[in-house]
């Protein structure tokens, strides 16, 4: 590995932090991720979250694989594959980089300490005071932005137009309970379909297209909970690739990268 000194830690297993890790695996660089448990990832054909319930996973070519031990993690990136642990606290791997791609719209734990370098992902953080940089993740001219002063542009609210359907596309729990799936992603749909249930509750598409992301099958859900997506481009190919907003913003990642080795 170019980078195989240069250990970066990735906070989260999801879609944006799997294209950020992809590509500084891709770049040279050793990479683990870090987990919770119960994941909460919709894209999981492209999300190294997946290893978590599955075990493996191959994204556009890269193995991901989970690792029971710091050791085993290290060993494993080492090696080449994307190391992924269970882990919700920063594990102490020596590592040269955190990502905090967790995307929680705010600062859950991340500290300017934290590594040599830390970068963080989209709202709820300040460059320079909470992290070294701060990658932008709202979709638009600055997506994928490094920024090292200041912060990321605020949370709308609002989910980024995606074929000329926002909020409609992003399907949230009608309440508490356990999520049962009747279709898969990659699945087409209509309008106003069952794609499954949470606990009794119905949850039905919206608008039609293709089941970009399901939330695990059997996930305990909350109330208001992101629990699927629906593509109105109706792409079924793009459902198991990563998508550009994810490699603008693993782009992201990676220059902040370089340009602090560069500094250095």
């Amino acid at each position: 590995m170019l980078f195989g000194d240069e250990l970066v830690v990735v906070r989260g297993g999801g879609d944006l932090a799997s294209g950020a890790a992809y590509t500084l695996h891709q770049a040279g660089f050793p990479v683990v991720v870090c987990e919770l448990a119960q994941p909460l990832a919709i894209r999981r054909a492209v999300s190294f979250a997946s290893v978590v319930a599955e075990g493996e996973i191959i994204i556009d070519g890269i193995r991901g694989v989970r690792s029971g031990s710091v050791a085993d993690a290290r060993s494993a990136a080492v090696d080449g594959a994307v190391a992924v642990m269970v882990s919700a606290d920063l594990p102490l791997l020596n590592q040269s980089v955190v990502v905090d791609a967790r995307l929680a719209k705010r600062n859950l734990d991340t500290t300017v300490d934290q590594a040599p370098l830390v970068v963080a992902l989209g709202p709820g953080f300040n460059a320079s005071v909470d992290c070294d940089a701060v990658v932008e993740t709202m979709r638009g001219h600055a997506l994928g932005r490094v920024i090292w002063d200041g912060p990321a542009a605020a949370d709308t609210g609002v989910p980024g137009d995606v074929g000329g359907a926002t909020a409609q596309r992003v399907l949230r729990s009608p309440g508490a309970g356990t999520v049962t799936w009747s279709v898969a992603i990659g699945d087409l749909v209509e309008s106003g379909q069952r794609l499954g249930v949470v606990g009794t509750e119905p949850v039905e598409s919206r608008i039609a297209g293709v089941v970009r992301g399901l939330i695990l099958d059997g996930f305990p859900a909350t109330e208001g909970l992101k629990i699927a997506d629906v593509d109105p481009r109706a792409e079924r190919s793009a459902c198991f690739e990563i998508s550009d907003k994810a490699r603008l913003v693993g782009a992201g990642v990676l220059e902040a990268i370089l340009v602090w080795l560069n500094r250095r």
